[in-house]
């Protein structure tokens, strides 16, 4: 071949070739996300007050969103003072560790662009300081599960929020019996209905109730770091089932992951997780992680193997402080409640995104249920 063919060959081969723009720059602070901007939208009628501290959220569908916040704050100047322990300055929408809120509009529900479609505003006087809001994947009526660990109760509505079906604990009375909690602060389930609580700031167990709400049992002691054994907790704050009906408890002070069978066997750890705040099982078999430590969202397989991990400190679109929640649409839009940024926000994939980066879909309820 002459030496004229080689050069003509390889001008083919690169106009062959797609060319990409490769983009400078960048930390990649909201993975495979873009943030949407204002969003939920604001509450009509509330100029001068802003979201509380927001410990939960749930995506029913891409168009049906629950909120459940800790009230509702004054709105504050762009920056209030240093943050506590020094450094940085406390976001506008406070936590409120920080300012007392008025207790309206703690359970918000909204649309996919952040329009309010319904406030359980009737039931406001219920809650003390909300802390996770759920709806069991086997359940086809959707009833709505709401954890109060300031009343030391869990409640179960009727997905309209119309009727209060059920409630656990006794309010205002902390106990660890089989009728009282002490800062119940998650819930799991198995697909026969039988559930379980982590229970929780004050108490450190886990209780299993069957899908009536009879007690049936209940596991777990106090046991502080470094020298925490099996089946010992510190700050039980989130809790998580697989497919093989093992429970995964957040044993947040401990700063670790345990896992036991349905009858509270100790199975195993996942050690050196700073602060799992919340923890859920995808319907793939991951378990993802909220770390309101690192402020990171982390992918593990159900060996304990860490994938895939993103996410920043910060008060600003993207940036988390406090992820206390998170939950996924069918259109794999991420959602983020945030206790101390007091807020939640939402995460659109981002165009060609690695699907195995994005948070996985829950399982939900069968098709044939809905």
């Amino acid at each position: 071949m002459r030496p004229g063919t080689w050069v003509g060959v390889a001008l083919m081969l690169l106009l062959s070739v797609p060319v990409f723009v490769q983009e400078k720059g960048g930390e990649e602070e909201t993975g495979p996300y873009d943030v949407v901007v204002e969003w939920p939208q604001a509450l009509p009628g509330h100029d001068g007050w802003t979201w509380g501290s927001t410990a939960g959220v749930f995506a029913e569908t891409p168009n049906k969103i629950f909120i459940f916040q800790r009230g509702e704050l004054p709105v504050l100047p762009p920056l209030t003072g240093p943050l506590p322990g020094g450094g940085g300055h406390i976001p506008r929408r406070l936590a409120t560790a920080i300012q007392d809120p008025r207790w309206e509009h703690c359970l918000i529900v909204v649309d996919g662009s952040g329009k309010l479609l319904d406030a359980w505003t009737q039931h406001d006087k219920l809650f003390k300081r909300p802390h996770r809001v759920l709806i069991s994947p086997y359940d086809p009526e959707k009833h709505v599960w709401l954890v109060d660990d300031g009343r030391h109760q869990v409640f179960k509505f009727t997905n309209d929020g119309k009727k209060l079906v059920m409630t656990l604990g006794v309010a205002d009375q902390p106990g660890d019996d089989d009728k009282h909690f002490n800062r119940p602060t998650d819930i799991a389930w198995l697909p026969d209905g039988t559930f379980f609580v982590s229970d929780g700031y004050a108490n450190t167990r886990v209780v299993k109730f069957d899908k009536n709400g009879k007690f049936l049992l209940t596991w777990g002691k106090k046991g502080n770091p470094p020298n925490s054994g099996p089946g010992e907790f510190n700050t039980v704050h989130g809790i998580a089932t697989d497919n093989d009906r093992r429970v995964y408890v957040s044993d947040r002070s401990n700063s670790r992951i345990q896992i036991f069978d349905e009858n509270g066997k100790y199975l195993d750890q996942w050690p050196n997780i700073r602060r799992p705040y919340h923890i859920m099982i995808s319907a793939d078999q991951h378990l993802w992680v909220a770390d309101g430590e690192t402020n990171k969202i982390l992918k593990y397989d159900l060996n304990g193997k860490l994938l895939y991990s993103w996410g920043t400190f910060g008060g600003n679109p993207g940036e988390v402080w406090g992820m206390h929640q998170i939950s996924v649409d069918q259109d794999n839009n991420l959602y983020i409640a945030e206790v101390y940024n007091g807020r939640a926000q939402k995460l659109r994939p981002k165009k060609q995104a690695d699907p195995a980066k994005l948070v996985g879909q829950p399982l939900r309820v069968a098709l044939s249920d809905q």
